[in-house]
Order: structure tokens, then C-alpha cells, then sequence
């Protein structure tokens, strides 16, 4: 049985709105100040090690991000049934509450793991070599890391998992490539060249065989990184959270304990600027200073950060306000679209506002006008005014608001004409590659919110706007307020009793297709293809639903040829004159949030010529 929810759409708190501790604030404020980015590239999800990925995003302070190539695909399942593309979506999510832990950010490319390779070529083979290199080199120049750390080694094909080797390899080739103008150069319209300062590897003992081994390797190009401190701050140490981050892989079966006393990291230098310590921020400017404008704000952080009252947030607020002001005017793009994103939240934090956007219901269609209840309150004894509210082009006046007393107001918003389930799978890709026609998303680690409201303020005279996105609330009796994202689906979605049928003899057999209305009153006919040979009966279904959120079932008859044949069966809905023609499934873990997953329908149904 697999061990899912029994209350449909748990989510953990782990991912639900939350007002942040004075000490999570506080170590917002350091990290704000420290300008140097990091980016850790293996292939699959639970390749990361998030020993460091924790050391540099909450020790370190540095924006640190890891790259994994495939979504993991071709991974087992020790919690449920999903494979292949469903994995993919789970062990994305997966990654996604390791990096909400650990603080890191989350990136992908459009790899597909196709399960295990002895030899890059192999992989490279299956994949689009080139196109997965255009990938690396655009995150490189869109993320912009001073450093950056393979999990593998790019100098050993045929000693490991070759997609790990590859993996190694793509990055080393995009390291130097990435500032080059001849590289890629349509992506120079929008971007701009980035050389990395260095190149790391981050060795293990399993590289050499054993730990004997690599106490007697040669460290000489090696640097080390004490990973085992612990933060008075977040009331932890790095291992702990580390481990709390590896433990989210739960369909790998990675549950980890935390290591208890020193714990040291290995960082080998294979390309960039030289050491002499063991800092891989050495020579690398990652204060203020390091743009133009700067220097004021840097000024105004220190007095911020020294006068930080931990009983009274809100206290910073004028600073924090006029950091605002100076991020605003900043001419650096790249670090002003950053730091605006770091500093508004700062501010929500301070003041411990509570911004909400809830639909009444979990699902709707394109074009749909839904109904939604906005909730503003503002905990702090500042005097904060609404001004207005953007529900994406719709303006709603705001009020005053003074210490908790909240403005509260129902209004609707049209629905637009996207679908928020993983937009990787819209379309059917290649063996080796999802298919991402929109190449903004190329790299982003989930569809994004398409529906989202900006709420602006003012306080003394100074403004500053905040958003939210679309979700649904609910109360359940056992685990009481349940928290999820905002789903727009088609109207009309498909489910097939089986992927795959196999016919040993020219027999017919009786198949299933399940209808779901995610609208009201829908009336149609199903066509089912027939391939020649191959005979379906009744070829053309009609079917009614009045409700929404109800399935009709239709029963199809379908007889093989006598001979041998494999072919690809879809059913077509055609309803007040649209066509639909996506299958759905249902994600739901308690350690993610609710996923629903799109794709073409297919079947395979396979005539066997068995003796």
C-alpha cells in the first residue's frame, strides 16, 4: 500500500507561509550583506551534498545554488508507484524542500535520466550534448557564480556512472566558455558574458577506494572546509541541517542522520584563480563595494544589523525602508533585481505581515473567473497603510492599517490561459530531453505562479510593494489548517485504466477511459485513434458532465491484428468546440506540496507473437 495521504491535500508546514523567528530575520540581514554566489552542478537529485550546500548558504552567507542535470527520472520509488515522469515530478519536489531547508536555490536542465550509463558517451549519446551545454553556460551567466563545484570528477570516464561523469564534463567546458562571445551568442541578447572566478571539485573519500586511502592522497591543490560548526543564530549546526535536507530524498530511501563532532569537506581546485588558503572566496570583492552605489548601502546595513532589536523587529523598518530606496536606484541590474527580492521580504518579516490570496476552491480552468478572499494584517504597532492591491490587472483600494486590525476583502480574478502543472511535460520530448518550447523557462525548477497579487504600502511617506500568489486554504479536523498552491487545469483531463496493454493472442479486450469535468456542465464525444490493424469499438463516444470535479467512465473494445504490432493508441475529447487531450495524475506525499501532472495520453498496446 503506498504510504500517501489520507486527507487530500496535506502539506506540511514546511512549505506553508510562516512568520519568521528574530534570529531567522537576523540571519536574512547578514546573508542580505554578503554579495558572492556559488553554484554546485552534479546530475541527479541526491547527488547534491548538502553538507556544503548548508555551509555556504547559512555560514558562508553566499547565494548558493545547486544544478542537478536530470529531474531523476530513472530513479526507484521506496514510498510509492510513480516512475519515469511522476518520479521526476517527486523527486523534483523533493529537491525543492531539501533546498527550503538548507537554503539553497534549485536548478535543472532538460536531461532526462534514462536510468544508469557505464560511459558518458553513452550519455551524451541519448542526450543533446550541445543543447544541454547552451543550458549550463545560460545558468552561468544568468546566476553568475564566483565559484562554482562539480559533485564528480570530469577527468575519469568509465570509472562511475556515466551521466555523473557528464555532468562534471558540461560544467568544465561551460566554466570556460561562458564569457566568450562566440559561445552561444544568442543568448548575449538578453545576457551577458560570465567568467567564474574558480572551479572546484569537491572530493571524497570514495574516490580513492577507502579512507585510508585518501589520508595518504596528495592535498596539496586541496583546500578544506570545516562543514561541522555550529550557529548559535539558527540554533543548530551545519550537520543538522544538512541531514534535515538529505532526509527530504524520502522515494531514494535517503534518510540521514546528522554526523556529530568535526566534519570536513574537500574542495579541489581544477581550473581559475590560485589559493594560498582555504578560502574559495579568496580575492573575490563580496561586499557592497563590489557595485556602483553600493557603499551607501552597505553603510546603512552595518547600522542595521548593529541596532537589530530581537524583540522588536519592526524597529528596523526606517532603515530598511531607505535601503529600499538606494536598492531602487542602483544601476547594476543583476544585483538590483536580488536584493529588492531579499529586501522586501526582510520587511515583511520585520513588520510580521500577513499577506493572503485564497481562491475557494483548489482547481480552476482558463478563462474561469474565481473568486478569491484577500487578507492584509499588519501584527506590528507601526501605522502601515494599503495603498492598492494588483490582482493581476485589477485594482482594489486599500485602507490604514493599524496594529492588528486586518483589511479583508472578496473580489475575483480571471484566470489566465496557463496550466500550472510541470511545464516540462506539456509536450512529449525525445529519449533523452524534455521538450521546453518556452525557453524563459529553461532551468526553472517548477512552472511558475501565474496568478499573483502586488500589494503596495506606504509608511512615512515611503513605499515599498510586496506579492503573494494564488493558494487554497482549507481546514481539516485532524490536521487543521492545510495550506496548497492554486492549480488552473483544462477543462477536461484523462485518466487510462492501464499504460500498457499486451495482447499474447488476437483476442479483444475491454478498456477504460476515465473523463474528468474540472468545470461544470460539459457535454462532448471521445475518438479514440486506430492505427491500421488495429480495431476500436465504439470508435466515437458522447459523454455529459454537469459537475465539476466528476468522472464519466467510457468502455472501449479494442482488437488486435493477428500478426505482430506495437503501436501508440490516444483518445481526443472534443467539447464546445476545443479538443483536449491530456492525461492526469495526482502527486501527493505529506512532504510536498500536492502536484498535478500533465502530459499527452498515450497507451502502448503490443500484439505478442507468443508460442
Amino acid at each position: 500500500m503506498k504510504l500517501k495521504v489520507l486527507f487530500l491535500g496535506l502539506i506540511l508546514l514546511s512549505f506553508t507561509s510562516r512568520a519568521q523567528s528574530s534570529s531567522l530575520i537576523y540571519k536574512q540581514l547578514e546573508t542580505f550583506n554578503f554579495l558572492g554566489n556559488i553554484l554546485y552542478i552534479a546530475a541527479h537529485p541526491d547527488d547534491e551534498n548538502t553538507k556544503l550546500i548548508a555551509h555556504f548558504a547559512n555560514k558562508n552567507l553566499a547565494r548558493t545554488a545547486y544544478l542537478s542535470l536530470t529531474r531523476g527520472d530513472g530513479g526507484q520509488n521506496l514510498i510509492g508507484t510513480e516512475l519515469e515522469e511522476s518520479l521526476g515530478v517527486l523527486r523534483t519536489q523533493e529537491l525543492l524542500a531539501a533546498r527550503r531547508i538548507d537554503g539553497g536555490n534549485q536548478f535543472f536542465s532538460t536531461a532526462k535520466d534514462f536510468g544508469y550509463s557505464k560511459h558518458p558517451n553513452e550519455a551524451f549519446n541519448i542526450w543533446d550534448e550541445e543543447a544541454l551545454l547552451a543550458q549550463v553556460v545560460q545558468l552561468i551567466r544568468s546566476f553568475r557564480p564566483d565559484i562554482i563545484i562539480n559533485r564528480f570528477d570530469h577527468l575519469t570516464p568509465g570509472t562511475t556512472h556515466g551521466q555523473h561523469t557528464a555532468s562534471a564534463m558540461l560544467s568544465f567546458e561551460a566554466f570556460h566558455i561562458a564569457n566568450k562571445t562566440d559561445a552561444f551568442p544568442q543568448q548575449l541578447e538578453k545576457l551577458k558574458p560570465w567568467k567564474p572566478h574558480r572551479l572546484f571539485h569537491n572530493v571524497s573519500w570514495w574516490y580513492y577506494g577507502s579512507r585510508s586511502n585518501f589520508e595518504k592522497a596528495d592535498k596539496t591543490n586541496m583546500i578544506e572546509i570545516s562543514s561541522g560548526s555550529f550557529d548559535p543564530i539558527l540554533g543548530e549546526a551545519v550537520p543538522v541541517i544538512a541531514a534535515k535536507s538529505r532526509s527530504q530524498h524520502k522515494s531514494q530511501g535517503f534518510g540521514s542522520a546528522p554526523e556529530v563532532g568535526k566534519a570536513t569537506e574537500y574542495l579541489k581546485r581544477i581550473a581559475g584563480a590560485t589559493l594560498d588558503g582555504n578560502n574559495p572566496f579568496q580575492g573575490i570583492d563580496t561586499s557592497w563595494n563590489r557595485i556602483k552605489g553600493g557603499a551607501t548601502i552597505s553603510i546603512l546595513m552595518e547600522k542595521i544589523i548593529a541596532q537589530f532589536d530581537f524583540k522588536a523587529p519592526y524597529k528596523s523598518i526606517p532603515d530598511l525602508l531607505k535601503v529600499y530606496e538606494q536598492i531602487l536606484q542602483l544601476e547594476d541590474p543583476f544585483w538590483k533585481k536580488i536584493k529588492l527580492k531579499e529586501v522586501r521580504k526582510i520587511i515583511k518579516n520585520c513588520l510580521g505581515l500577513i499577506l493572503q490570496v485564497n481562491a475557494f476552491e483548489p482547481v480552476g480552468v482558463p478563462g474561469e473567473n474565481v473568486k478569491v478572499n484577500l487578507v492584509v494584517n499588519n501584527p506590528s504597532p507601526l501605522i502601515l497603510k494599503l495603498e492598492h492591491i494588483l490582482l493581476n490587472d485589477k485594482k482594489i483600494q486599500g485602507q490604514s492599517l493599524n496594529q492588528n486590525s486586518p483589511f479583508r476583502k472578496t473580489s475575483k480574478v480571471t484566470l489566465p490561459y496557463e496550466f500550472t502543472p510541470p511545464y516540462w511535460l506539456l509536450e512529449r520530448g525525445s529519449i533523452g530531453n524534455y521538450k521546453v518550447p518556452n525557453k524563459n523557462l529553461l532551468g526553472a525548477p517548477e512552472t511558475p505562479k501565474p496568478v499573483v497579487a502586488k500589494f503596495h504600502f506606504t509608511l512615512n511617506g515611503k513605499s515599498f510593494s510586496l506579492t503573494e500568489s494564488l493558494n487554497f486554504r482549507t481546514t481539516d479536523p485532524v490536521q487543521g489548517e492545510i495550506v496548497e498552491p492554486f492549480h488552473i487545469l483544462p477543462k477536461i483531463t484523462l485518466q487510462w485504466e492501464n499504460q500498457i496493454l499486451l495482447f499474447p493472442k488476437a483476442q479483444p479486450k475491454k478498456v477504460r477511459l476515465s473523463i474528468k469535468g474540472n468545470t461544470n456542465s460539459l457535454e462532448g464525444k471521445v475518438k479514440i485513434s486506430s492505427p491500421k490493424g488495429w480495431r476500436i469499438s465504439p470508435q466515437v463516444q458522447p459523454f455529459e458532465i454537469k459537475k465539476k470535479g466528476l468522472i464519466k467512465d467510457l468502455y472501449f473494445v479494442i482488437t488486435p491484428p493477428k500478426q505482430k504490432s506495437e503501436v501508440s493508441l490516444k483518445a481526443q475529447v472534443i467539447a464546445h468546440n476545443e479538443s483536449f487531450e491530456y492525461a492526469l495524475q495526482e502527486v501527493n506525499y505529506e512532504h510536498i506540496p500536492k502536484q498535478f501532472v500533465l502530459q499527452p495520453n498515450r497507451i502502448k498496446a503490443s500484439r505478442m507473437a507468443l508460442q
